[in-house]
């Protein structure tokens, strides 16, 4: 086993498991023409399917070709015996569940990571709704910034204070996507500046888009400027930016003054 394969295992199964969760979602489109009631009861049920059929994919596939190491997961139970191995893989299965169960959204992903001493050396964030797959096994090339007022990029439903924050001192307009991986893909794709959360996240809600993110050059920290560190005991991991390296000293010096 080298490295490369650890880039490629991430990048083909997140890839994979974004396929799964396409065929999930065929099965549950709403048909044309149901009731609201109906229609609720689908989307609940999209969703569940959607969380275990990805996670049963990926611990399948992890443990045959990684027999030996240990695995997080959002959807399945912790095993602290983790904290003990060399290696340990950080997924989620389904980021963005409300937003898959919405079609035709876009802004849902699989996250893939690989965790060694505390951080992400492979990793894969898929948006299988646009049929991609962003990885450390090929480090994308960031896209343009903007050429006028920075792009923060915040959740539909609400704004984090960090990003209130940072959007008003630069004067900065607001890019609205769901999923936590779909918003730091968005950064590298160059349809946003910067990517700060505060209010709660949890390891797996971060870990492979740092990875992508920091292999395509991007600044990641938490919002006080440290390190992010990860298969810790208690896997929350409330805040984070993620932006453009030029707009890093600016955004930290706001986010801490």
């Amino acid at each position: 086993m080298t490295e490369s394969d650890d880039h490629r295992l991430a990048h083909d199964l997140a890839a994979a498991t974004g396929a799964v969760l396409l065929e999930v979602r065929r099965r549950f489109i709403t048909p044309n023409g149901s009731t609201d009631d109906r229609a609720a009861e689908l989307q609940t049920a999209m969703k569940a399917a959607g969380d275990s059929e990805a996670h049963e994919l990926i611990m399948r596939r992890l443990a045959a070709a990684r027999p030996d190491d240990a695995i997080l997961s959002e959807e399945g139970a912790d095993d602290l015996a983790r904290l003990g191995a060399a290696r340990t893989w950080i997924v989620d299965p389904l980021d963005g569940t409300r937003e898959f169960s919405e079609p035709p959204r876009e802004d849902w992903a699989v996250h893939i990571a690989l965790v060694i001493d505390g951080q992400p050396v492979a990793g894969a964030v898929s948006l299988p709704a646009i049929g991609v797959t962003f990885s450390t096994a090929t480090p994308p090339v960031l896209g343009p910034a903007s050429p006028d007022a920075p792009r923060v990029i915040v959740s539909r439903t609400r704004r984090p204070q960090a990003a209130v924050d940072l959007a008003a001192a630069l004067d900065a307009l607001y890019i609205e996507m769901g999923s936590a991986g779909a918003k730091a893909m968005a950064v590298i794709q160059g349809q946003a500046d910067i990517y700060a959360h505060s209010g709660g996240q949890y390891e797996w809600d971060n870990c492979a888009p740092v990875a992508v993110a920091r292999a395509a050059g991007l600044h990641c920290s938490r919002l006080d400027g440290s390190p992010l560190v990860y298969n810790n005991e208690n896997p929350y991991l409330p805040d984070l930016l993620i932006c453009r390296a030029e707009w890093a000293e600016r955004s930290l010096a706001i986010l801490n003054r």
